[in-house]
This record gives C-alpha cells, structure tokens and sequence, in this order.
C-alpha cells in the first residue's frame, strides 16, 4: 500500500481554509481530510511548509501548450501538453479540437487513445472537447471559414460511433439542426456547449432546453445585445446571466476579459457557476512572436503579443497563452475574490459541470488525490495526480 501524509499547510476546502490540518492519501485516493495533524505510522510524508495544499486543477478546454497542439495528432505532443499544463496546477484537461476536415478529426479521436493509454507523467486526460465545425460564420473568431458548416445528422453520428471519449461538443444552438444535434448528445450522455453564435434569447431558451446548458468561452464569439429591424434583442451573453441553471466558462487572463468583466460575471453567475479554463493554444509556455493555432499542417498562422495569440491582422484573439495557475491568481488579483472561490473555479465547479464530482474537484475522502500545492502568489510547487507526484519545482524539494 502507497500512504501519503500532506501536512504543515493551509488546505482549501470548498468553503474555508483549514490550517493545521493533514490530508492522507491511500493507493491513490484522499483517505481523509482531518483538522489537526495526525500521526500515520508507515507514511511518506510531506511537509507544504506552510503552503496552500489544494484540489487540482481541471481545465475543461486547451488546445496545447508547450510548441505543441492536439490536433498535430502526435501522441508525444499529447504528452508534452499534459506535462506543460501540470507544472503549473492542472490534474486533469479536455484535449480541444478545432473546426478541420472531418478526417483530421476522425485521426484526433485516434490519437487520443493511443496517447491516453501511454499518459503517466502529466494532467490526466477527461475526455476529448469538440470545438465546431458548426458554428455562426458571424462570430467564428479565430476559427477557420473554410471548415465551417451546419450540423450533419450523418456527419456527427459517425464521429460518435467512432469514440466513447467524447465528453463534450460546442456547437451555434441557432443553426439549421442545431436543436435535434444537442438532443442527440445530451442523450448519449455528451455535454452541448454553446459557442461562435449569434444566437438570440428566443433561440437559446429552446437550445437550454434540449441540452446545451453551458456557455464556451463566454464574452468571446458570442452575441449579446443586438438591434435586428430596428428591436432590439438580448443574446447569449443576456441569456447566460437570465438562466440561472446555465453554466460558463470564462478565460481569465485578464485580457480576453478584462478586470470589470470578470467582477461582473462573478457577481451575477457566482463561483457555482463559473468553470475557469485556458483555451490555450500551442504558444503557452513559450516565448511571444509568430505561433500557428490549429494543426502544424493548416493551423491559422497567429502573433503573441501583450500576452495573448491574436490573428496576424491583429482583428481578433486565437486562444490565449494562459495556465490555470495565473487563472486562480487573476481571479484573486483581479476580480476581488477570495482563494477558496478562485480554487472552486478551478476544480469542483469544472468537475461538476461534466458530472465528475464524485471523483475529483476538491479534497474530499473518497475522491482521487489530484492535489496541488502553491504559495501565497499561486506558484504551483508540487503536482499529484492520484497520488503519484508529477511535477516538483526544485525550490520546494530542498
């Protein structure tokens, strides 16, 4: 049996900070949370010095990091990813697809098997997260025109049959199809995600309805108050706030949503409600200059700059360049929270949303030991996925 004491910190429970406590991990799940430190014959014991002992991470949409994206479809850059992401807090991501050529997806789906199974030294994998192709062309972003389309009943039933991994599916609620497609995941158990629409309020009252009851990357490539044959009308931003059950997720960089917004979606939507997510692209952890969002082979060529992936004519943002530790800081430094929500962003909330919160999510007995643990400035320190040390920074080995 592999015993773990975590002790000497301040551990973040879903509603408070304990401090003085110890958390034990047994073969790779949280035995128990305990309020005073105790005594565990026969455990490797370590000592947070202090520190914040946290739930991971959990980053329900990234396209990469590292110079490497999962739609290159290489299983080590599938690897390299996960590392990446797991220095800096994340036990658990969504690989996310780009609208592509329906073989490059098909090859995708491939791949992420292969590399799941292979996939012991990083954030674990929960699930692939389809991102279009069937999107509004009004609001497609950094997306690439020459993909998009309206849902295809033969088209999305044959890329399901083709995997059990797909967990997720963000699609325009508006277009032709649209409504039958969510009922056709929802069924099956995948979460319809809305997302690139310009979709008004009457049209995502119906799409809630029938499933699509989270918002992707919300502020960014959706609608919101639109003036239509001189009325005027809410959309999807409106919506989000009026549906109090509907879900968000929100890139927190400080860039794709400044510090105002951030208070607002907070104050209105609440920590419950809000799932923190990157939305990185392959440029995170590395340098700025030129980057490619999307495949090596036919990615949309992209500068970073000012912190951020823009297209090159500087018109639009391409994903950002963020990891989920500098999310939970903005969300301290940023939007006036405090680090018990901020953490709850990051972890129970996202678990939730896509009904894993009885395995992860927080520091619960029972759950898996995905912890992480970070000081005062959210500088991830050391990362566990189910018990098993991933990453430690070497100042906090000595």
């Amino acid at each position: 049996m592999n015993i773990i004491k975590i002790h000497n910190g301040r551990i973040i429970s879903p509603l408070r900070v304990i401090d003085g406590g110890c958390v034990i991990v047994r073969d790779g799940k949280i035995e128990s949370v305990n309020h005073i430190d105790i005594n565990v014959p026969g455990a490797v014991v370590i000592d947070a010095k202090g520190k914040y002992i946290s739930p991971g991470f959990i980053d329900l949409h990234v396209h990469g990091g590292g110079g490497h994206d999962f739609m290159d479809n290489e299983i080590d850059g599938y690897l390299a990813i996960a590392a990446l992401h797991a220095k800096h807090g994340t036990t658990s991501l969504m690989p996310t697809t780009l609208s592509c050529e329906y073989q490059d997806l098909i090859d995708t789906l491939d791949v992420y098997e292969k590399a799941d199974s292979v996939n012991h030294s990083g954030a674990q994998f929960i699930g692939i997260h389809i991102e279009g192709p069937y999107f509004s062309m009004e609001q497609k972003g950094a997306q690439d025109a020459r993909y998009i389309r309206v849902p295809n009943i033969e088209e999305y039933t044959g890329i399901i049959a083709r995997s059990n991994n797909i967990k997720r599916w963000s699609a325009a609620p508006e277009l032709k199809g649209a409504i039958a497609f969510g009922q056709y995941l929802k069924e099956r158990n995948i979460l319809p995600s809305i997302a690139h629409t310009d979709a008004i309020y009457e049209e995502v009252v119906p799409a809630f309805e029938n499933g699509f009851t989270h918002a992707t990357h919300f502020y960014s490539c959706m609608s919101g108050v639109s003036r239509r044959n001189a009325y005027r009308y809410a959309g999807v931003i409106e919506s989000a706030y009026l549906i109090d059950d509907m879900t968000v997720e929100i890139i927190a960089d400080g860039v794709h949503l400044p510090p105002p917004l951030l208070k607002l979606v907070l104050k209105i939507k609440g920590a419950d409600k809000i799932a923190l997510i990157t939305d990185a692209m392959r440029a995170a952890g590395m340098p700025p200059g030129l980057s490619k969002l999307g495949s090596k082979k036919d990615g949309l060529e992209v500068i970073v700059e000012d912190d951020v992936a823009k297209l090159t004519d500087r018109s639009a943002f391409a994903g950002s360049v963020a990891t989920m530790d500098r999310l939970v800081r903005n969300m301290v430094s940023l939007a006036d929270t405090t680090i018990v929500d901020a953490v709850k962003m990051a972890s129970l909330t996202p678990a939730t949303i896509m009904g894993l919160q009885n395995a992860k999510g927080s520091l619960t007995a029972g759950k898996d030991a995905d912890i992480v643990i970070f000081d005062d400035d959210i500088n991830v320190l050391l990362t566990m996925v189910k018990g098993k040390n991933i990453y430690t920074n070497e100042l906090f080995s000595k």
